[in-house]
């Protein structure tokens, strides 16, 4: 069961989350207890990490509270005043949700159901998907990451369906990231699933660390790739990953 707590909201903002955070967290807030927890298994819960795992649903909305709590007071901290500014009055709730629902629910939502099956005819000829959207951030200023995946496949006897790539890729991505980690985890998560006799994942993103901010870069892309199995060993299933992909846009 999930427990919400009201929410306060209007001109009181600051007040009321200062004072929520009294009467909710006069026990350990919530993200001390996740963190204990996580020491105590010795899990790991660096920023591209999935936590889920570790984390009820009703843990997750009160940690969304505590989030809010103190993005209200980095805006303070900032000298917003979101007390008399319309447009900012709900931006700390707005920011919370966000980031555990959505931009970053790879690290507090668990991965997607996703199923298996036989390759009862005993398919043996590459497959590739993509473009898949790529939506992330950077871990070292928490802005976007955007772009396109491929992944190719040469069958064992295991399959996936094709929407489960998709889905894959965002949930891994949905979580602060370096791009090279990122393609990483995905392959392994593919070769975990099916165990391929072949595996190639690309990904082609923009970093918005050094398209907005920094250098100021805004044609740049970087451009990663993981090969195993078959694809690795034999430049020839090598090549013809590439070609493929090639004529789904990878070279646009």
């Amino acid at each position: 069961m999930t427990i919400s707590y009201p929410r306060p909201a209007g001109a009181e903002n600051r007040e009321a989350r200062e004072e929520w955070l009294v009467t909710q967290n006069g026990k350990k807030p919530i993200s001390q207890v996740i963190r204990e927890r996580l020491i105590t298994t010795g899990t790991p819960f660096y920023a591209n990490d999935s936590i889920a795992e570790f984390i009820s649903d009703a843990e997750r909305e009160e940690l969304k509270r505590e989030i809010e709590a103190k993005l209200q007071s980095l805006f303070e901290s900032m000298i917003i005043d979101t007390t008399n500014d319309h447009n900012t009055q709900e931006t700390p709730h707005r920011v919370a949700k966000m980031y555990v629902d959505e931009v970053f629910k790879g690290r507090y939502h668990p991965m997607p159901k996703i199923t298996d099956f036989p390759n009862a005819k005993e398919l043996d000829e590459i497959y590739t998907l993509g473009p898949i959207s790529v939506r992330s951030a950077c871990s070292h200023h928490l802005v976007p990451i955007v772009g396109q995946a491929w992944v190719g496949i040469l069958p064992s006897d295991r399959v996936i369906g094709i929407s489960k790539f998709n889905r894959i890729v965002d949930w891994v991505l949905s979580r602060p990231h370096i791009q090279e980690e990122a393609a990483v985890m995905v392959a392994d998560i593919i070769e975990n699933l099916i165990q391929p006799k072949g595996l190639a994942f690309v990904i082609k993103a923009q970093h918005m660390c050094m398209t907005w901010r920094g250098v100021k870069e805004p044609e740049t892309k970087m451009v990663n790739s993981i090969v195993r199995g078959l694809f690795r060993a034999d430049p020839h299933m090598k090549k013809e990953f590439f070609d493929m992909i090639r004529g789904q846009g990878f070279n646009d």
